[in-house]
Order: structure tokens, then sequence, then C-alpha cells
């Protein structure tokens, strides 16, 4: 056998799947289409995480609650950045009928969720309309969720998985899975393998292995996002629930910025869904708006479907919201089910740590001048927006699963996602990318194969 587990993708699933899975004598090999690890996650850098009381399927409450539970704990041993804030959940008068808010209230207590406080309008004394503008009756006020960043988060879990012996083959696509006698064998498009036990973390695709995956009732709706500079702060989370499953989710970053989703069920142009969200934020214009894209808002049950177990095969279905706050509990139960069927001890010698991570912009004089005086390169500013040095961007390149596109460095340094998105420092960021991988500037890419940054050069030089 190749491997003892192959895990199909490489988003944050996968990752702390092959996480948990490396504290153990296993041969685990994770693979991944793109060229970068946990591409499923938020574009933005910081994500929500919840506690279970917004959410229907009691399984899903759990995995939530798990995750939220645990979340500060391996944030802090990962040294991702994560903040636990206030939320506050409205609902809109027009839609009182539907009470929503009473049956949040209600599930929420029957589940045993602690930290949360029924209001009416006229307790409210948090100032809130300074800010957020509502009609409403009722609120629930939670002390439970947070924001996370969420690739951070991914990159974490694969970057101690790789230190502890996983293999991650990135860049390469699963073609065929077969079942043979003693495991099975895995066609990609540039290998073959035989492992003892298959993880499939990819939504939708079963490569013909005869689950029949559950129905899962799909609620996905339309999103658009606006990232708001730092004119508007906020330091909670709020979060508006409106006629026909239209909700506007807004809370602060990393960075001082505001975060705001407009979700509704049809899709409305950046205008309309401006105007919605200055309704409820009055005195924003649009030159607040930094940046703003277009995505979906994914509200599929989460399954762990464990049919198959016996013959070495567990399928990971559905995409949700909440997927980064329940990573922790899918990995936790698929560890216990692989570990069940193939035998195997805990390693002794384990590498918990990740790898030291230093942010130019959260440190002290003191510390950045100690860590110029170990390395120059740190004392070089190559993103000025977010303060991100040289320094920065080659160990970005250099870590454990490194970046090798444009995309991996913005995740991993926050570089380009200032005011100026790259205008001042893409350019020598293209070239510190492609001294650090010998590559020309021409196959630098910005996320995926095929999307070169700089088709060719003007004039071609033998000599400088």
């Amino acid at each position: 056998m190749d491997y003892d587990v192959l895990i199909l993708g490489g988003g944050i699933v996968g990752c702390s799947i092959a996480y948990e899975l490396s504290k153990y004598s296993l041969n685990v090999s994770i693979i991944e289409k793109e060229l970068d690890i946990g591409n499923d996650v938020s574009e933005l850098n910081a994500s929500l995480t919840f506690d279970g009381m917004e959410i229907n399927n009691d399984l899903n409450y759990y995995m939530e609650y798990y995750g939220n539970k645990n979340m500060k704990d391996i944030t802090k041993s990962f040294n991702v950045p994560f903040k636990k804030l206030k939320s506050i959940i409205f609902e809109e008068d027009f839609i009182g009928n539907n009470n929503l808010i009473e049956k949040m209230y209600t599930r929420s207590i029957r589940r045993g969720i602690k930290g949360i406080q029924k209001i009416s309008n006229h307790n409210l004394k948090f100032g809130l309309q300074a800010k957020v503008n509502v009609e409403f009756n009722k609120a629930i006020i939670s002390k439970n969720w947070g924001v996370v960043s969420p690739y951070d988060l991914a990159i974490a879990y694969g970057e101690i998985a790789f230190d502890n012996g996983v293999n991650f083959r990135l860049g390469e696509k699963v073609i065929e899975i077969k079942k043979v006698s003693k495991g099975f064998k895995v066609t990609t498009t540039k290998n073959k393998f035989t492992c003892k036990f298959v993880i499939n973390t990819i939504p939708d695709d079963d490569y013909k292995l005869g689950n029949k995956v559950k129905e899962n009732i799909s609620k996905n709706n339309n999103m658009k996002c606006f990232l708001i500079n730092k004119k508007f702060k906020i330091k909670d989370i709020f979060v508006v629930l409106g006629e026909n499953d239209e909700d506007i989710f807004i809370y602060p970053n990393f960075n001082g910025d505001t975060i705001a989703y407009v979700i509704t069920k049809d899709e409305i142009s950046y205008e309309d869904a401006f105007e919605k969200l200055k309704d409820k934020l009055p005195g924003i214009n649009c030159d607040y708006i930094n940046n703003s894209y277009s995505t979906q808002f994914f509200n599929d049950r989460i399954m762990i479907d464990d049919s198959k177990v016996s013959k070495g095969y567990i399928k990971i279905d559905g995409k949700n919201y909440g997927i980064v706050t329940m990573s922790q509990f899918i990995a936790n139960t698929i560890r216990k089910m692989v570990i069940e069927n193939i035998p195997s001890k805990p390693k002794k010698d384990f590498y918990e740590k990740r790898r030291e991570v230093y942010r130019f912009r959260d440190m002290t004089n003191e510390e950045r001048n100690r860590l110029i005086s170990l390395n120059p390169k740190y004392g070089k500013m190559v993103c000025l927006c977010n303060k991100v040095t040289e320094g920065e961007i080659i160990d970005s390149i250099r870590r454990p699963l490194g970046a090798r596109t444009i995309d991996g460095i913005r995740k991993r340094t926050g570089a380009m996602n200032g005011d100026c998105y790259g205008s001042y420092c893409m350019s020598k960021i293209i070239s510190i990318l492609a001294n650090e991988t010998n590559k020309d500037i021409t196959e630098i890419l910005e996320k995926s194969a095929g999307s070169n940054i700089i088709m060719s050069r003007i004039k071609q030089f033998k000599e400088i």
C-alpha cells in the first residue's frame, strides 16, 4: 500500500482531519486539485464562529457548539487571530409574526446554550441606533460568537500536519477511485495510488462508489459582500433577520475594517444590495467601500456518511456557512472512525507547535527592532497599507506548504489587502516570488493554473 489513508480535498475540513490523523502512526496523504490549501474558506480575513443557536439541525448544532467551545484554545495554540465578540441578532418588525427570535431563543434554552439573553427594544442600552438602524421588538444577545481568520486556521492545520509527516499532493485532481481486494486504487491527473482508507471531503462528488448520499435540503442564497473601511467602526456583531430570508451580517475584522454581507434569495445588483445596507447603516456612502464581491451563502446540512466505513470509505457531504466552526468536530469524529478500523498508536514524537509566525504590524517597536537585528529583510516594508515586510513575504514562501501563488501570499500575510489593493506592492511581490521559486515573472500565477499575471515581457534581454 502507498498510503494508509488518502484524504480527498485540502480545504479546512481536509486539513483538520490530516492534523488529527498526524497524531498517529499512519501514512497519510492529502490530494488537492488547487495549488494551495484552504481554498474553500472566505476570501476575507475574518469569518464568524457560531455557537449553534441559529441552526435548526441538531447534529449540525452540536458540530458548531463543539467547535465554538474549543476555538479559543486551538487558535491560541496555533497563533491564529481570533477574538470573541458580543453578537446582537434582530428580527425586523414587519416579520415579527414569524417569531424567529422566540424560536431561536427557545431552541437555545432547550439545547442548554449559555451566555445568551433575550431583550426588547426598550431595554437595549448599547447605543446601537447610532450605528445600526433597525426597527425591532425583540433581539437576542450572545456572548459566544467570535471572529477568526479562516484561511490562517486552515493553513495552520496543514502546516502542523505536514511537519508531522502528512504528504500533500497539490495541483492533482482525482479522476477515479476503484475498490480493490485490500483497499482502494486512486487515479489522479499525475499518479496512481493504493490505500487502505479513503476520506472524501469533496462535496457532491462520490466517484461512482455506490454511496447514496442522503438527500441534502439546500437553502443556498446569493450573497453580496462589502469591505467597509476604517471610517466606519463597530465593536460587535450585528445580524438583521429580514423578510424572505433576506438577512444582513455586519462585524469587524482584524484590521479595523468592517465586513458586511447582504444575503438574498434572488440575484440582485450591487447597487440594490448597497441600498439595503445603507438602510441599516445610516451615514455610510460609496466612499466607505474598499471592495465588494459576490458569492453564495451555503446552508446545506453537513453530513458524515459512514455507511461504508467498514470497507474503508467515509464521505463528508454538504457546504455550510459554519464549516470553519464545525471543522474541529468533523476531524475528531473521523479520527475516531479511522483509528477503530486501522489499528495504530499515538506518536511519541508528535510536534504540536506551529512554526513561529511574525506579523510586523502587530509587534511592538522593541520586538520589531529585535527581529530586524536577526533578519534585516523584516525592516524592508513592501505593503505600506497593511505593514507587511519583505521578511514576512519570504517566510510565507519558505514555510511548510509555502505560498506558490500571489493569492497564497495574500492569504498568509495580508499584503495587497489594504486600501490600494496591490497597486503599490504587487510588482515587488511578483519579483520576490519569482526569485524565491526560481521562476520567470511570466510564470507567476494569481491563484489557479492558467491565471498568469504577466503574460509576456515587452522585450526579452539576454543580458542587463
